[in-house]
């Protein structure tokens, strides 16, 4: 027996701070990095912090290899839309429209996602803007809870309704009279890329799909970076969650977990570092995100598999995008090897996970254009 979760004659508030020291030890492994697909700081939960990002002056973070998350461009109309998932929550996202794209004719689009934790304005639009500046019409949007999204508690992780809020864009984009309702794909960054998945495998109305910096978020939670999670925090980390949704229920404070650390420290890991450049510079931050979900609710993710049946996506084409020192690699690697033709495999020299997100000198934005070009071709 699990003698962490045995019944104990200490204080329930004794057994739940060693249970969340232990689930600290794990995330601390690299085996809870879910949210903002980072680890949080030694695994330590927060209690009822805003949701957001806190006021704080920031470092410029490093910007080498053209790091330019917040790029605009004159080429192309941007537009704030809102559209109902079938939930009938509101879903906020970014339309762009290239300028000299002929509305009177049937034009590709394709649903744009942020990584898990963040929000649209990190990495989605960027991706959606140079996208539209090679013609597509793109749709960035934020994730259910996230955001300017709606849904209520604040951060919740619901893997499911992060799926439907895809096919709800494409919904959208389908009543949209410049678009061709049958020439529409689908790109994710980091955990969305496991979410357009999921949601291509029942929705065949998506006709693409790409991946960059996947993270596979049921595996990552489930079994931890390269399998580092031990049954025993994996039970661990159940264990607090449930106490937690008992003491949420009985009207106690949410609590946060994971995420990207808001301080560094000797102790902090490579992966720490990596995320909290972008997140906690001014390279990448926006006040709108903590990138932390809440503890209740994270585990979820455990019971989450994208990868399983993605064989029944082809015909259509999939792209996966990774870095060659991507500490995510793993998972662009397993979904490329499980699913079947047509599909590819593209691996970027020098660039690790979160270089992926936002540096435009790395990322292959001819590449994807031409992906989904061919993908979404009328004769094809």
């Amino acid at each position: 027996m699990n003698t962490a979760l045995e019944k104990s004659n200490r204080p329930a508030s004794s057994r739940r701070r060693a249970l969340m020291q232990m689930a600290g030890s794990a995330v601390a492994l690299g085996v809870l990095a879910t949210t903002a697909c980072a680890p949080a700081e030694r695994g330590t939960a927060t209690s009822s912090p805003s949701p957001t990002q806190p006021a704080t002056s920031l470092a410029t973070g490093d910007t080498s290899n053209g790091a330019d998350n917040f790029y605009t461009s004159d080429q192309v109309t941007v537009q704030k839309v809102t559209f109902k998932n079938q939930y009938q929550m509101g879903v906020t996202g970014n339309l762009f429209v290239p300028n000299d794209m002929d509305r009177n004719a049937k034009n590709p689009a394709m649903v744009v996602g942020h990584p898990m934790g963040a929000v649209k304005e990190q990495s989605a639009n960027l991706y959606a803007t140079k996208l539209a500046e090679r013609g597509f019409v793109t749709l960035s949007l934020d994730l259910s809870y996230w955001g300017e999204s709606e849904g209520q508690p604040r951060n919740l992780v619901a893997p499911d309704v992060y799926t439907e809020d895809f096919s709800a864009a494409v919904d959208y984009l389908r009543t949209q009279s410049f678009v061709d309702s049958e020439r529409i794909g689908a790109l994710g960054v980091c955990g969305s890329g496991s979410f357009v998945i999921s949601a291509a495998k029942i929705d065949p109305r998506i006709k693409a799909v790409a991946t960059v910096s996947m993270y596979d978020m049921g595996g990552v939670n489930r079994n931890g970076l390269r399998g580092a999670m031990t049954p025993e925090m994996r039970q661990q980390a159940l264990a607090l969650a449930a106490q937690q949704r008992d003491v949420e229920f009985a009207g106690g404070k949410t609590e946060y977990i994971g995420g990207t650390p808001f301080e560094l420290t000797d102790q902090s890991t490579p992966i720490d570092r990596e995320f909290y450049d972008f997140y906690r510079t001014a390279r990448g931050n926006s006040p709108a995100t903590s990138t932390q979900p809440t503890l209740s609710s994270n585990v979820r993710f455990m019971n989450f598999y994208p990868f399983e049946d993605i064989e029944t996506i082809s015909p259509r084409p999939m792209l996966f995008i990774t870095g060659d020192q991507a500490h995510s690699r793993e998972f662009s690697d397993q979904a490329y090897q499980l699913a079947v033709e047509p599909k590819q495999l593209v691996t970027i020299p020098g660039a690790g996970h979160v270089d992926l997100y936002d540096r435009v000198d790395l990322i292959p934005f001819d590449t994807l254009a031409t992906f989904f070009q061919n993908s979404l071709n009328p004769q094809g």
